[in-house]
């Protein structure tokens, strides 16, 4: 949720320090801070606001220093204040922390060190951690990484951490548990971050700390790695599959439209190796590896947040349509409290662009102590949800900055579709032609998105229509009624118009009566075995003066006579659908809030990576 960012080794900190939180700033973005030591003093400076404002605030300040931590927070305990802002310091501010995640306890925490005397300047559970780690290392007379050692294991909840001690200006502690955190290893220095992006610039080497470890970093000395039971681990480095031109706009005024245009190759890149059209096969490692479970599974469990929850849906369908397995899609945050009945033959799918979703890391591990087998599908390569799933397969589609996820959605169903056909040709649930008709469809989809993306201009035009409306409904059946709720959802995250995706037939049973010239009816009408059915729901619509924007096949006329704007997509197979008829939601949405004035990649109240429950 919130981004760290650290630095020690020969280079000044500063430089380096606020590069990496605007690199970061799309995990949290409410407030920014910086803390630096240099000639004996421990330097924290924090402002409410984003990382430019923390910039204006530092101009005249001293920031000197070859050592730093900084953090952008995307607010839990206490609003965004300077004052609940980190860095925090301790109460003697010898040290300085910062902090994602949630300490659980905090309350009990606190009221424990209050009875010792320590006072609090925010209302965050984070400066409650530091006091704690102060209050351990004074009372055992102990050293930094031996306090923080102590402190954890009193703590319950999620953290990822660094801590500065000014009185030890050559070390950065560092820990994780349920928050990623990813150490970059340079000459003569390292790198802390809450992912890859902050690291890049300067090294390719990293190692990814797992849960429950605290690392020990010194300047001029290897990396020191143990658990909070004080077990060594010895770190593993590997090399980073990531290019800095990845993490920039590439002339495109936002991240999310970048993204959008970014699908025919992202969707080439999801598949190449997998779809060979010249072989007729599809080929998915983590499948072949585990055939026989996937074949004599009772049943599919899917688990997933957001816009992965909408995927999950798709996929759902096409698990069941071909490879006759029953299948549910459990909201992860449901499906860890409500005691679910777990199969030791069922599989479970794990869903998460990040792979750090802290909601399906519990269902995760709840579903591993159930005995099922978990399939984890993410795009953050080394990530927490691979490392914890027995098998799995990665999206591909490098990273995603914008925090309305696009091009992971349309990855996510492309693997989840590859999947499920894969199965069914296994199983013998579908025929062979059929099979390479699947895989010549899926091997033209690059192609026909590309082809939605030149009506960009068009979908501009439409969007300045309806930036008046405070309300809209998405409407489509089978395949497209989880494309509807996607829909929404863009709507909702960039533009703050209250949106609701329906199942079209459902627009009788309530929602209709919210019809009138003034809401925005947006169906998805292609060609399918419903598209009768859907084109009657348009014309009750039409008779309650309802204004439609419609997504349709090429070549149609029924739907697109009857409505007051249509985007045309090219013919696919029912399955595939959604991979095109999104793009066009995708497109509406950016252009309505950027009308809006809406700042787009970074939406109100919103971070990319969640973290937290």
């Amino acid at each position: 949720m919130c981004g760290i960012v650290g630095y020690i080794g020969k280079r000044e900190a500063y430089p380096i320090l606020i590069k990496g939180l605007h690199r970061l700033e799309y995990r949290g973005y409410d407030s920014a801070g910086i803390a630096l030591i240099h000639e004996g003093k421990l330097k924290v400076y924090k402002t409410k606001g984003k990382v430019s404002e923390l910039e204006q605030y530092a101009e005249q300040k001293d920031v000197s220093g070859t050592i730093g931590i900084a953090h952008t927070r995307w607010a839990t305990h206490g609003e965004p204040t300077q004052h609940n802002a980190h860095p925090h310091y301790s109460q003697s501010e010898e040290l300085a922390i910062i902090h994602n995640g949630i300490i659980e306890n905090y309350s009990v925490l606190k009221e424990g060190l209050i009875s010792e005397g320590f006072t609090f300047q925010s209302e965050t559970d984070t400066e409650v951690l530091i006091q704690l780690i102060e209050f351990m290392k004074k009372s055992n007379g102990s050293d930094l990484s031996t306090a923080v050692q102590l402190a954890l294991n009193q703590v319950v909840g999620a953290y990822a951490i660094a801590v500065l001690d000014r009185n030890n200006p050559d070390l950065i502690v560092a820990a994780r548990k349920g928050s990623p955190l990813v150490i970059g290893i340079g000459e003569d220095e390292y790198f802390i971050g809450s992912d890859a992006t902050p690291i890049i610039e300067y090294t390719d080497r990293v190692t990814y700390i797992g849960d429950e470890e605290i690392v020990t970093i010194q300047r001029d000395a290897p990396l020191k790695i143990r658990t909070i039971g004080n077990i060594e681990k010895t770190p593993r480095f590997q090399k980073l599959e990531l290019t800095l031109s990845q993490l920039e706009k590439g002339g495109y005024p936002h991240f999310m439209l970048k993204e959008i245009f970014e699908q025919p190759h992202t969707l080439s890149d999801c598949m190449r190796g997998r779809v060979n059209v010249d072989a007729n096969n599809i080929t998915l490692a983590g499948f072949i590896d585990n055939r026989e479970k996937f074949l004599n599974a009772r049943r599919i469990i899917i688990t997933a947040c957001g816009t992965s929850w909408h995927a999950a849906q798709i996929g759902m369908y096409a698990i069941e349509e071909y490879a006759r397995i029953p299948v549910e899609v459990e909201y992860s945050s449901e499906f860890r409290y409500r005691k679910p009945v777990i199969h030791k033959d069922d599989i479970v799918i794990a869903i998460s662009q990040s792979g750090e979703t802290a909601d399906t890391l519990a269902a995760v591990e709840l579903a591993r102590k159930e005995g099922a087998f978990i399939f984890g599908i993410c795009n953050v390569v080394g990530s927490s949800i691979p490392r914890n799933t027995h098998s799995g397969c990665y999206t591909h589609v490098g990273p995603e900055i914008g925090v309305a996820s696009t091009k992971a959605f349309t990855a996510q169903v492309t693997v989840l579709t590859m999947l499920a056909v894969l199965i069914g040709k296994e199983k013998g649930t579908i025929s062979r032609e059929e099979y390479l008709n699947l895989i010549r469809e899926l091997s033209l989809i690059p192609e026909k998105v590309g082809k939605i993306l030149k009506k960009n201009e068009l979908i501009a035009q439409y969007a300045k229509t309806f930036t008046y409306a405070s309300n809209c409904i998405y409407l489509g059946r089978g395949y497209n009624f989880p494309v509807a709720l996607e829909g929404a959802l863009k709507l909702k995250e960039i533009s703050y118009i209250h949106a609701e995706g329906y199942p079209a037939a459902e627009m009788k049973h309530g929602p209709i009566a919210l019809i009138s010239h003034e809401m925005p009816v947006i169906v998805i009408a292609t060609q399918s075995d419903t598209y009768d059915k859907v084109t009657s729901n348009i014309q009750e619509i039409k008779a309650r003066k309802g204004r439609i924007i419609s997504v349709v096949t090429e070549g149609d006329q029924v739907v697109s006579a009857l409505s007051d704007f249509s985007v045309e997509v090219p013919e696919t197979l029912p399955c595939l659908t959604p991979l095109l008829s999104v793009i066009p939601l995708q497109l509406l949405a950016y252009h309505i809030a950027v009308v809006k004035g809406c700042d787009v990649d970074q939406p109100r109240n919103l971070a990319k990576s969640v973290t937290v429950e």
